[in-house]
């Protein structure tokens, strides 16, 4: 290992190392289960922070965990602290979630090494659930169902073992209920929980992490989530979870509890212990009052209920150093635990257990096993995406509409061209018109990879399905809908009202040059959105570049008087290459002077100078530097498909490299 490389061990679980259940093992019915027992040991974890703007900033390592050890049995495992304690990085460290960054200590389960896909067989259930909204909860469980479970598990069984999930679950009666999405209405919170809890335990894991699984739930709804989690650990599976402030009804179920504060352990051990352990040490609970309540208050600083505390008072009168007693009241308090016999229990306990081989390694937390494949995963997920464009129409008939009218305003404005003076300037303004509407649709596109993040990075860590899966998917479910179909149509209108070169070549010629713009500025717009988080920054980002490209486009300025030292930019505008194509498409061969009219054929510039009239479409294109032979047509579309494919390759190793890990 290099020098100044963070020291970490993580060991886990002697089940599966394939990472694909046997189909005994898919049955939800867990009795005869062997107990899952996950334990860790002196857990450091620390960030790098950086203050200050720019140049300015400095960088500081802020730890997050210090000496974290426990044991997590089967049953209820929670970890309770305030914001900012630690709760949920801890749980992404047992989950192998996290960046391995400033991570180190040890992780294992029944004391042997942990799979490196370990992450792919154990169940994790995210704070804000990442289902797919147009979608029902039988087909999200299907879904979950056709790719985590490997193919020897026949589709009926699956589907037997989706019905079986749905019945425990208590989602039978909504079944076939599209679970909802911001702007149309679906099931309750709870049984939007309960599906993403179906979808983790389709595969049967051993064990389940959940990150704070009453967040946005009534206190009743997330009291029937508890006592289905309770169901579910009797069974024999070791559930891990984050949670912040629970109503009594909900501690009372819990079996083990982790107390956390600034990142260190205050206490750990039986749930029900808890109350008296914190007597021991000079705290008493008031009566009828909620522990966790207590729990916080004394972690807070604020606890009314001291009745023989031998920790010494701070003057908290002074708001400058509030702070600073805070932490000093946290460590204190680790001091205590780290002095009792909760804690010599554990430590000798995690003693006892064989570390194995101790095998230092970061990659365990980067390799994902998939249970699939390549062409398995390509279906399911082009048919999930798809059927979510179908059950949701409004982008794409918006962009249909959208591009007939914008057809039939264009078509109104220029209609029936001339072959005079003013036809040739109105053609070069229909075809620029054109060309910027195309690219200015394609920003659309930008939502694509980014409204979906949180759903691919959870599904891509949980072995789902591959990077180029998922975006091959996405790129058939977008340009075929709304880059292809709009640009036909929106030929098809503009074409005729304008009376262009009447020929089929010319038809089509046009009509591939739109698409090929169309697929070259959405490629560039999911270069640009790829691995983004807000979709704000990346409209500003695409918008300024085709602004920038329109420039250099052929029309706002001639491009032979360009100075050369900016002159190479033309090779990096879209616009300029479609509207080149377009106009060696239309003008070649067209005349617009009459015959008779030679005086036409000379005229007298701002300046009173005679200059020689464009008579012909080719001396137009002459004019511009533009090369009106066949390779001259062509050129342009092959310097467009070059573009798309780079731009393309650009937004997958964006996709591919993202940071996925917290």
């Amino acid at each position: 290992m290099a020098e100044g490389q963070p020291h970490l061990r993580i060991q886990m679980s002697d089940s599966n190392t394939s990472g694909i259940p046997s189909r005994k093992q898919s049955s939800p019915n867990l009795a005869g289960r062997r107990a899952s027992i996950l334990t860790f040991h002196n857990i450091c974890y620390r960030v790098k922070m950086k203050n200050g703007f720019l140049r300015c900033q400095k960088t500081a390592d802020k730890e997050v965990l210090r000496d974290v050890n426990g044991i997590m049995r089967p049953g209820l495992n929670a970890i309770l602290g305030p914001t900012g304690s630690g709760k949920s990085s801890l749980l992404d460290i047992l989950a192998a979630r996290k960046d391995p960054y400033g991570l180190s200590g040890d992780i294992l389960i029944n004391g042997t090494p942990q799979p490196a896909n370990f992450k792919c067989t154990s169940g994790y259930v995210v704070q804000d659930d990442v289902v797919v909204g147009t979608l029902t909860v039988r087909e999200n469980l299907t879904f979950s169902a056709a790719l985590r479970l490997p193919k020897s598990v026949k589709e009926q069984e699956k589907n037997e073992l989706v019905n079986q999930i749905m019945k425990e679950l208590g989602l039978s009666k909504v079944a076939d209920s599209k679970v909802g999405t911001p702007f149309t209405r679906g099931v309750s919170g709870g049984e939007r929980k309960r599906t993403s809890i179906g979808m983790e335990i389709i595969m049967d894991p051993a064990i389940l992490f959940l990150d704070e699984p009453t967040t946005g739930l009534d206190a009743s709804t997330a009291n029937a989530v508890l006592l289905l989690l309770k169901r579910m650990a009797k069974q024999g599976r070791t559930i891990i979870f984050s949670i912040h402030q629970p109503r009594y009804s909900i501690f009372r179920l819990f079996d083990s509890l982790t107390l956390l504060a600034a990142g260190r352990v205050l206490y750990h051990g039986p749930a029900q212990h808890a109350i008296g352990y914190f007597q021991s040490v000079g705290y008493e609970c008031e009566p009828y009052n909620n522990p966790a309540d207590f729990f916080l208050d004394i972690i807070n600083g604020d606890s009314t209920a001291v009745a023989m505390s031998k920790i010494d008072e701070t003057n908290t009168e002074n708001t400058e150093e509030h702070t600073e007693y805070d932490k000093t009241l946290a460590e204190r308090l680790a001091e205590k635990y780290s002095n009792s016999t909760y804690y010599q229990e554990t430590k000798a306990a995690l003693d006892n257990i064989s570390l194995g081989n101790k095998k230092k390694t970061n990659a365990v937390f980067r390799q994902i096993a998939y249970a699939n494949s390549f062409f398995h995963q390509l279906k399911w997920v082009s048919k999930r995406t798809f059927k979510n464009l179908l059950r949701n129409p409004q982008a794409s008939v918006a962009q249909l509409c959208i591009s007939a009218f914008l057809g039939l305003v264009v078509g109104a404005i220029f209609f029936g061209l001339k072959k005079d003076s003013t036809g040739l300037q109105n053609r070069v303004g229909a075809m620029f018109f054109l060309i910027t509407n195309q690219c200015f649709s394609s920003v659309s596109v930008i939502e694509l990879l980014v409204v979906e993040k949180k759903i691919f990075i959870h599904e891509y860590i949980s072995g789902y399905y591959r990077t180029s899966v998922y975006f091959i998917s996405k790129l058939m479910a977008d340009l075929i809908p709304m880059r292809t179909i709009p640009s036909i149509l929106f030929t098809c209108i503009v074409y005729f009202m304008l009376g262009l070169k009447p020929t089929v070549e010319a038809f089509f010629t046009m009509m591939f040059t739109l698409m090929m713009v169309s697929y070259t500025a959405t490629s560039m717009a999911l270069a640009i959105s790829a691995g983004q988080s807000v979709v704000t920054v990346a409209n500003l980002f695409v918008t300024i570049a085709f602004v920038f490209m329109t420039i250099f486009s052929g029309l706002l300025v001639n491009l032979t008087s360009v100075l050369p030292w900016l002159a190479w930019l033309k090779y990096f505008s879209i616009p300029r290459y479609g509207l080149t194509a377009l106009q060696i498409n239309e003008l070649t061969g067209l005349n617009f002077c009459s015959s008779s009219d030679n005086a036409s054929l000379i005229s007298n510039d701002n300046y009173g100078q005679t200059r020689q009239s464009l008579c012909t479409g080719d001396e137009y294109l002459k004019s511009q530097g533009i090369d009106t032979s066949s390779w001259g047509l062509w050129q342009n579309h092959l310097a467009l498909a070059c573009m798309t494919v780079i731009f393309l390759t650009i937004s997958y190793l964006k996709l591919r490299f993202m940071k996925k890990f917290s």
